[in-house]
């Protein structure tokens, strides 16, 4: 693993992979990628203009490469179902599905659904986007999987207690009301995380050979930091978000190697969690993680809470 890079990439040949927030940043390198290591690419986002966009840019760097655009947005549980329907009629498995879109520190908002933006978008979208390509995933066979995109910052917010038996309050955050931008931020990322290892666990239960796992890029300059920063206005926090984006943040395609390495790379272990050697940049290992992301309970707790909430169940993965 020490030194891995994008060319250390296995043939993708025949294979075909789903990257959520596919046009920009992160989603867009790993598409590319992806694509020029011979899979099929189904760039999966919310605006048209930029989802069109990223499909011609990346065939203009990656020539002859087999990709299109599906839009998908997260926020709105009606398209993340029109979206697994018009991708079921185009094909009949998807070997590898990269939930790689989310939010970062908004302002308190709600989605479609009525569900707290950041825990909305960042997990609970991509929980019935999941639940509704299983049947897919499935029938891709052994060697299929799943890689969720999550952060250091999942340290900054734990989901247990009350935070977990009241799905309601879950997925309103709580209300304005004392909401903390970085906070739920950082539920939303450990959601990521408990949501894989409650997959993993039961994917082991039902004897399914599909591997779930997270990644994340430690500090890469990308448009999701400095939307963060911008939030915060003139201020010094913005100034010295410049600063660290310009100075100590990796690129956005070093960033995207810990999502390719969990995505692409022999042996990777269920609920393994990668990220950046040094934690915040450096080549892919396994990353440390909060304890609080590895309890079944709080599995269990948050998968009940996400289908009731979604309307997605998982019947061939039962508790």
């Amino acid at each position: 693993m020490p030194g891995w890079n994008a060319t250390n990439i296995p043939d993708q040949s025949g294979r075909t992979a789903v990257v959520t927030g596919g046009n920009s940043g992160i989603g867009f390198v790993t598409a590319r990628e992806l694509a020029r290591r011979g899979a099929r690419v189904v760039l999966a986002c919310r605006s048209a203009a930029r989802g069109k966009a990223a499909e011609v840019r990346l065939r203009a760097q990656v020539p002859g490469a087999e990709v299109e655009f599906l839009p998908l947005d997260l926020a709105d549980l009606a398209s993340v179902r029109e979206f697994a329907a018009a991708y079921a009629k185009r094909r009949a498995s998807l070997d590898l599905l990269v939930n790689n879109a989310g939010v970062m520190a908004l302002p308190y908002g709600r989605t479609a659904d009525g569900f707290e933006t950041q825990f909305g978008v960042n997990h609970l979208g991509h929980f019935a986007l999941t639940g509704l390509l299983l049947p897919r995933l499935r029938a891709a066979g052994p060697g299929a999987r799943i890689v969720n995109v999550s952060s250091n910052l999942h340290v900054l917010g734990s989901l247990r207690g009350h935070d977990l038996v009241d799905p309601e309050a879950l997925g309103s955050g709580g209300g304005p009301h004392g909401y903390r931008r970085w906070a739920a931020y950082g539920r939303s990322k450990t959601a990521n995380l408990l949501f894989t290892h409650e997959l993993s666990r039961r994917f082991a239960a039902a004897g399914f050979p599909i591997t779930a796992a997270t990644a994340h890029p430690g500090y890469a300059s990308s448009n999701l930091h400095a939307g963060a920063a911008k939030l915060e206005g003139p201020s010094l926090v913005s100034r010295l978000a410049a600063f660290t984006n310009t100075v100590v943040a990796q690129s956005t395609a070093a960033g995207a190697l810990p999502t390719l390495y969990a995505a692409t790379a022999p042996g990777v272990r269920p609920d393994a969690f990668i990220g950046p050697r040094f934690g915040w940049r450096g080549a892919p290992v396994r990353s440390r993680r909060a304890g609080w992301t590895l309890d079944d309970r709080s599995g269990e707790l948050l998968w009940a809470a996400s289908e009731k909430l979604t309307g997605v169940s998982y019947a061939s993965l039962p508790g």
